[in-house]
């Protein structure tokens, strides 16, 4: 990295902000400049390896067994993550608890994906005949062709850099961000090939923000039976209040006497009501209701009608049925609760 030495920096109290900034930046350069030579490596003679192994994988009845040790298991245990979780059922073993009985959760229709930059990591060798005798199909990941690894393996992906980010040469940095860069390609290549939805996605990150949104429906949220705020038609205005005030949703649904929805009376409706002076001992739930108002079905997409609020800036929904019959409500502060804002 040039000047860019650690001896070069002020180790007193005055910190060279330039020099902190350039320093790492050219960290940026140097492991941006490895991936573009994986790359390189993936549209030259990488590509059949590469392409062989995604199909190695597709086809795979069982599962994806990752191993690797130091900094390289880091990324594997990422790398089998992220496979895990678009599709490609995949887990992390430790080579050396591999040693030591772990061995036993690979299975004859499992392939393995063996990371070690140099090829020679001392606990990945040693179970690499026992995988072989096994015949487990192995996918390496190295930067050493003439490793052992290596000329064990079916499938070699090279992903040899010309130096690390490190001054000193030592910590695995740019390669080990090529490496993860080469998984990354592995998954997103098989999870297309899949067909994988945003959906499929959302069943394996139930917990997570993306799954909340896509797998929370609004029958999921809505308000039902004695928490529904519903009056009749023919309701007077008291009792629309009433209703309203003790669901505290906002809003109440007006049905007629089939229970079909009619109307909504939200508390605008209410305020607006008291600026025209109307006489409030004669006025029915009709007289004040919005006609035909927005509704959603209880099979959508909770987020769909945060979309929709938005849109036409409203605060709450009524949910009814196929019939049009009102069958619950939620507002806005049900959508916080469920985390979906």
């Amino acid at each position: 990295m040039g000047n860019n030495s650690i001896d070069s920096i002020d180790k007193g109290n005055n910190i060279n902000k330039a020099q902190i900034l350039q320093i790492a930046n050219q960290v940026f350069v140097d492991e941006i400049s490895g991936i573009k030579q994986v790359q390189a490596l993936l549209n030259d003679d990488l590509s059949v390896n590469f392409i062989d192994a995604v199909k190695l994988i597709y086809a795979c009845m069982g599962k994806v067994v990752v191993t690797g040790i130091g900094k390289s298991g880091h990324i594997g245990s990422k790398i089998a993550s992220t496979l895990a979780s678009t599709g490609t059922p995949a887990f992390f073993m430790h080579p050396a608890e591999a040693l030591h009985g772990d061995l036993g959760m690979i299975e004859d229709k499992d392939v393995v994906i063996a990371i070690s930059y140099s090829g020679e990591s001392e606990e990945l060798s040693a179970i690499l005949p026992i995988l072989k005798r096994r015949k487990i199909p192995m996918v390496a990941v190295t930067s050493n062709l003439n490793s052992s690894l290596a000329k064990i393996a079916d499938y070699v992906l090279n992903v040899k850099v010309d130096k690390e980010a490190c001054p000193l040469g030592l910590a695995p940095t740019t390669s080990t961000t090529a490496s993860l860069v080469l998984g990354d390609a592995l998954a997103v290549c098989l999870y297309t090939i899949r067909g994988f939805k945003p959906e499929d996605f959302a069943v394996s990150h139930p917990g997570g923000i993306l799954g909340r949104k896509l797998l929370t429906k609004v029958r999921d949220i809505m308000h039902t039976n004695e928490l529904l705020p519903k009056v009749l038609h023919t309701s007077s205005l008291k009792d629309v209040v009433m209703e309203m005030s003790n669901k505290g949703l906002g809003l109440t649904g007006v049905v007629d006497n089939s229970g079909i929805l009619v109307g909504v009376v939200t508390d605008g409706d209410l305020r607006r009501l008291l600026d025209h002076h109307t006489d409030i001992f004669t006025t029915k739930a009709c007289d004040i209701m919005t006609k035909s108002p927005k509704t959603v079905m209880a099979d959508s997409l909770a987020i769909e009608a945060v979309d929709l609020m938005e849109k036409i800036q409203i605060t709450g929904f009524l949910v009814v049925n196929s019939e049009n019959k009102l069958i619950g409500a939620f507002n806005l502060h049900d959508l916080f609760k469920a985390r979906l804002l």
